[in-house]
Parts: structure tokens; C-alpha cells; sequence
């Protein structure tokens, strides 16, 4: 091995993982070698190994192949069997191959080799062409969100480097991307055996112009796999060492945690803010995916493993019901009805498959009725767990998003899943579970079954031609919330939008009357408001709310309620003395004159947001202008 790179600047390279797959005799494991050989990143005993083994095997020169098909059975037969991984490094960047195998009946291998992977190499062969397992992988790859493909057209030496044969293929495939998910594909002409485009530009295909298999590998854009923007950590351990020390540790799933965060652990929805952050023995200021850390906390909370510890205004979703993509790896079907073991970042449940609701024929992209998944079969299933996850859609946070399914009696992993949105109806949360219900310390009767949604939001939307939204007014009494919001339905309304307007006065003349003004009876008025906007959210309407709701942790729990993205939380603002010069409704008169207290903007506050979608200034916006701002965010 001739590199050599100082320690601390191969600490500081990027890493790239890449996996490879392809059908049976593609040339997998001699790209590999190729690459390894060419890129001088062999030892010397490597080399003379794998020199002896060829002459063992009869083989008329040396098979580079031999440098990843380690198992004695992959030598004898000549196939990869089993996910073999190398390591290796240039100037540039370090790497991480996973040579997964060809045969289908290793689909699982495939899986477990590409779920990490932040590029994936399908070879196809030019001779042969596109085949069913180069269709199974680019699907596999897609499921998986891989997102940067190279399709390598391997053994050009066998189609004597005809473009034209390499176009006939490119042709091809760009018809099979058509129908998955990748955001970015690249296709090279390579020959393994020879080293043409590996390493090294090929003198026998003048005709491409791209770049080598090693130039596109270590100029990749790497790191669109990871969710830099929701804080997660699922609690491993709670570390005390001693009464004055009592800390949280974990490895951080995604986003960035930093010191006096406001935070929230679940599933209880205790609120805290972030003391100190330790990192490798020391305080740090901040930390991001991938890192172990432990967190301490300003107040004492009662926090144990299988928790997760999220942003304050940041919430993944809470629920025991969901629709995963699944791959079934063990030999003995699935169940429906069952019940297996669930393990979800820390924390593990027990599952229930409910309904198998297609199998995915990776072949041929088609979906299939059936009951059950056997080995390596992939489908979607509609799960039920016995208690709720903290869960992100895979496609938004493949950490979060991902889990296994354990047999309960062997503790032998049995499926891989991936969280997808739902796919013909929105899974309802466990009502048990409910984040609204629970910080109310509501219970739900044990007697009342939750029916699904008779119309599913998503057709509802589609015959409106709208999206859904709730469209939250807050901000002190006088400030112009509910001006702008009529102004702003009576502008939807003459667009041909469906739309409903939900106003405080008149909740508390009928659903809320039974409410005074509290700190407890407002967060109740707001749990029930919540409730009802999302009755009408599910109906495809945009909702509009104008509330005073001075507390952001009622705000934050009729957010929660919502898909990421549905809840608009617009922060109406005005001097005080404009308020209550205005003073719509004689509010402010009474507090004056001593006839009511508790009056948000006169002796109450009114906790802002940190960060609203949107933040109106009424004394220095017209409610025209207001609107207009308000349209173009919705």
C-alpha cells in the first residue's frame, strides 16, 4: 500500500458510503479490486494472497475479485454470498464499499448492505443488458432513498466499447428511472477487468466525456441522507455517578442540539432546557448527528431509555399506528395478527401486523394482493404497536424512520422497515397516546372505538384543489387577529377555497362556556379548539384559528396534532397602547376599571413565538397588505 496520509488530515476527510449491486457475474467484486488495486490501496500480503489463491484456482491471471469474496463458499461457487465490507482512502476522501450479492434469494443482504449507503453502483453487464436484478436493485436503491445512483456499464471489452451498445442501455434504464425515486444518476462506461474509467480515463472509449468511476465518487455531493434540521436523541442510558450529576446519554439521530435549548422529552411532554452538553469527557457548545452525548438538564426530570428527547417547537410525530415499506428476512412467513417484537431507535414494543396492504413485485414494479411476505419479499403493511413511537417519515429522517422486527421467543431479526406516509387514508394517532389528550391529563373512554376517517383527507384535498392547512392567529386582544383573518377568508372565499373560520368568542359562547380565563382553563379551550381545527383540517379545509392563546405550549400541541408542514402560526403584533386604544371589544375598558383581571396585554403577557411562520405588524401594515403577505405563504 504506497498512500500515506498524516493522521489529523485523515480524520478531517469526508467519508462516503457506497454500496454495489448488480446481477450474478456483472463484476461486482472485480470493480472492487480494480478500484482498490488501481487507487494503490493494498497492502503488499494482500496482493501476494490473493496472487496464490489465483494460481490455486487456475485462474490465467490475477482475480481482483478474490480481494471481497471472502467466504470459502463465494470462492468455490465464484458468486458474493454474504455483504463483505473494505475500507479505503485517497487525498480526497475516505470510503466504505459494501459489495452486496446478485442472487436474489440474498435480497435481504442487498438491504442490509445499501441502508446506510449514501451512493449506490448498479452494474449492468453490455453484453446481457438490463435484467430483472438490475431492476430489483435500482428499486431497492429508490426504497431505500439512496440519493445518488451510478449506473456502470460493465465489460465494454466484450461489446468492443461501442457507444452506440452503451447508449442502447442508457436508453433503457432512464426509462426504469422514470418510475422510482432517485435524485441523481450517473452512468459510466467502465471495464473491470482492464481498468477502463475505474481510476483512470479509458483510451478505447474516446467518445464519453464524463468523468472516471473514482473522480465521480470523490466529488459526490455527500450528506443530503442526513436530516440537519430536526433535533433528535433517542436516551440509551441515564448516567448518574453522583446526587449532584444526573445526565442523558445517547447517540444523536439527526439535527443539532445546543447549549440552552428549550426541549421536550417524550412521551411525556415535560419541558426543560439544555444545561450542558458532554462530549468526549468535555463540555461542548453544540452537537450534531452522529455524535454520542450526554445532555444535563435545568430541572430534574423523570427520563429513562426508550425516550427521546426533541426541540421544543419540534416534534416528530407520536403514534402507534403507521404504514411501513417492509422487507421480510427470515424464513418463516409473516403473520398477520402476530405479535413480534418492534425495535425503533431505543426503544422497543411489541408490534401487531394488521393488514398487509400489497406486495411489491420489484421486477416489475407492479403491486400484488397477497396475506402474507415470505424470505426477501417486500410490501407494505399497516402496523400497530403497544405503545407509540417518535417517528419521522424515512424519506425526511432515515434514522427516525427506520426500525426492525424482532421474533419474540428467538429475538432473531426477522424485517426491516421503513415509515411511509400513508398511502390511501392518514393513520389515526392512538387516542390513548394522544399528545394533547395526555398533557390535559384527559383520559379517553375505554369504551369509545376510533373510527378512520370515512373520506380520506388526501381525496378530499384533490376535489377541492387545495392543500389543507391550519392557519393559527395569536397575539394579544386588539392586535388585529381577527380582522386580518376575516379579510383573509372573504379573499379565499371569492378563490373558490374551502375554508372555515374559527373565532374565540364564538367557541366560548357554545363548545367552551363551561371555561373560565385560568392559566388551566385557557389550555383547555385551546386543547378542545385544537381538536376541532383538526376535524375540519381532516375535511381538507384551510382553518382559520384567532386566538389569543397566550401560552406557546398550548400552541406547540395543536401543531403536534398536525403533519409537519400544516400548521401556519402567524404572531399578530401591535403597540399596547394601539391595542387598547382600539379596543375592539371594551376589554380593556373593564380591566381599568377593575371589572375583570387575568386580561392578556393589560395585567397578563402573552409568550411570543420563537419563530412563526409569519409576523404581522398591524401598526405598520394595512389589513390588505396583511393578507396579501398572508396569501402568498399559503
Amino acid at each position: 500500500m504506497q498512500q500515506n496520509f498524516s493522521s489529523s488530515a485523515y480524520l478531517n476527510m469526508d467519508l462516503l458510503r457506497f454500496t454495489t449491486a448488480g446481477s450474478v457475474d456483472d463484476g461486482k467484486s472485480t470493480l472492487i479490486g480494480r478500484l482498490l488495486y488501481d487507487s494503490k490501496s493494498i497492502f503488499e500480503d494482500q496482493m501476494e494472497a490473493i496472487e496464490r489463491t489465483s494460481q490455486m484456482t487456475g485462474e490465467d491471471g490475477v482475480n481482483l475479485a478474490l480481494l471481497t469474496d471472502g467466504l470459502r463458499a463465494e470462492r468455490e461457487q465464484k458468486i458474493t454470498i454474504d455483504v463483505a465490507y473494505r475500507y479505503f482512502a485517497t487525498p480526497r476522501r475516505k470510503f466504505i464499499i459494501a459489495d452486496t450479492p446478485g442472487h436474489e434469494q440474498y435480497t435481504r443482504n442487498m438491504v442490509t448492505g445499501a441502508s446506510t449507503a449514501d451512493l449506490a453502483i448498479i452494474l449492468i453487464d453490455a453484453k446481457n443488458g438490463i435484467t430483472t436484478q438490475s431492476r430489483r436493485h435500482a428499486f431497492i436503491s429508490s426504497l431505500l432513498q439512496i440519493p445518488h445512483l451510478v449506473v456502470a456499464v460493465n465489460k465494454m471489452d466484450l461489446v468492443n466499447f461501442s457507444e452506440e451498445r452503451f447508449l442502447e442501455i442508457k436508453k433503457e434504464f432512464d426509462e426504469i428511472s422514470e418510475r422510482i425515486d432517485v435524485d441523481n444518476i450517473t452512468f459510466i462506461p467502465i471495464s473491470a477487468l482492464l481498468g477502463d474509467n475505474i481510476v483512470n480515463k479509458s483510451e478505447n472509449m474516446p467518445w464519453y466525456n464524463g468523468s472516471t468511476l473514482l473522480h465521480t465518487l470523490e466529488n459526490v455531493k455527500i450528506g443530503s441522507r442526513k436530516n440537519t434540521i430536526d433535533f433528535r436523541l433517542p436516551v440509551q442510558y441515564v448516567l448518574r455517578p453522583n446526587q449532584s450529576f444526573r445526565g442523558f446519554s445517547g447517540t444523536i439521530s439527526s439535527g443539532t442540539v445546543r447549549q440552552g435549548d428549550e426541549i421536550i422529552v417524550l412521551p411525556s411532554m415535560r419541558e426543560s432546557r439544555v444545561k450542558e452538553i458532554w462530549s468526549d469527557q468535555k463540555t461542548v457548545d453544540s452537537a450534531s448527528a452522529g455524535q454520542s452525548v450526554v445532555l444535563t438538564m435545568a430541572n430534574e426530570l423523570d427520563i429513562s431509555r426508550g425516550d427521546m428527547i426533541v426541540r421544543k417547537n419540534n416534534v416528530p410525530q407520536i403514534r402507534s399506528e403507521f404504514e411501513a415499506q417492509v422487507c421480510w428476512m427470515h424464513e418463516q412467513s409473516m403473520t398477520i395478527g402476530k405479535k413480534y417484537l418492534l425495535m425503533h431507535t431505543t426503544r422497543t414494543v411489541q408490534v401487531i401486523p394488521q393488514a398487509l396492504l400489497y406486495r411489491m413485485n420489484v421486477n416489475t414494479f407492479h403491486r400484488e394482493n397477497d396475506e402474507t411476505l415470505g424470505l426477501n419479499e417486500i410490501g407494505r403493511l399497516r402496523l400497530v404497536t403497544s405503545q407509540p413511537l417518535f417517528a419521522d417519515p424515512y424519506k425526511l429522517n432515515n434514522e427516525t424512520g427506520s426500525f426492525i422486527i424482532m421474533d419474540p421467543a428467538t429475538k432473531v431479526t426477522v424485517a426491516a422497515g421503513m415509515i411511509r406516509p400513508p398511502s390511501t387514508e392518514p393513520i389515526k394517532p392512538d387516542r390513548t397516546d394522544d399528545v394533547s389528550l395526555h398533557r390535559a391529563g384527559k383520559k379517553h373512554s375505554p369504551e369509545a372505538v376510533w373510527e378512520p376517517w370515512n373520506i380520506p383527507r388526501e381525496v378530499r384535498e384533490e376535489r377541492a384543489k387545495q392543500t389543507a392547512k391550519v392557519v393559527w392567529f395569536t397575539g394579544i386582544s386588539g392586535s388585529g387577529k381577527s380582522t386580518v383573518a376575516r379579510a383573509l377568508e372573504k379573499r379565499l372565499w371569492e378563490q373558490g377555497r374551502q375554508t372555515m373560520l374559527l373565532d374565540g368568542d364564538q367557541l366560548r359562547h357554545g363548545l367552551c362556556s363551561d371555561l373560565g380565563f385560568s392559566p388551566e382553563d385557557r389550555a383547555e379551550n385551546i386543547r378542545r379548539v385544537g381538536e376541532v381545527a383538526r376535524l375540519f383540517f381532516e375535511h381538507g379545509n384551510i382553518v382559520l384559528c384567532t386566538f389569543v392563546s397566550p401560552y406557546k405550549a398550548d400552541r406547540d400541541l395543536v401543531r403536534a396534532l398536525l403533519p409537519e408542514g400544516r400548521f401556519i402560526e402567524i404572531h399578530v403584533t401591535c403597540l399596547t397602547q394601539t391595542a387598547q386604544e382600539r379596543d375592539p371589544k371594551g376589554l380593556y375598558k373593564k380591566a381599568r376599571e377593575g371589572k375583570i383581571t387575568g386580561l392578556t396585554g393589560f395585567d397578563a403577557g402573552h409568550e411570543a413565538p420563537d419563530k412563526p411562520e409569519l409576523q404581522i405588524d398591524t401598526d405598520n401594515m394595512s389589513v390588505d397588505d396583511a393578507v396579501d403577505l398572508v396569501l402568498s405563504r399559503i
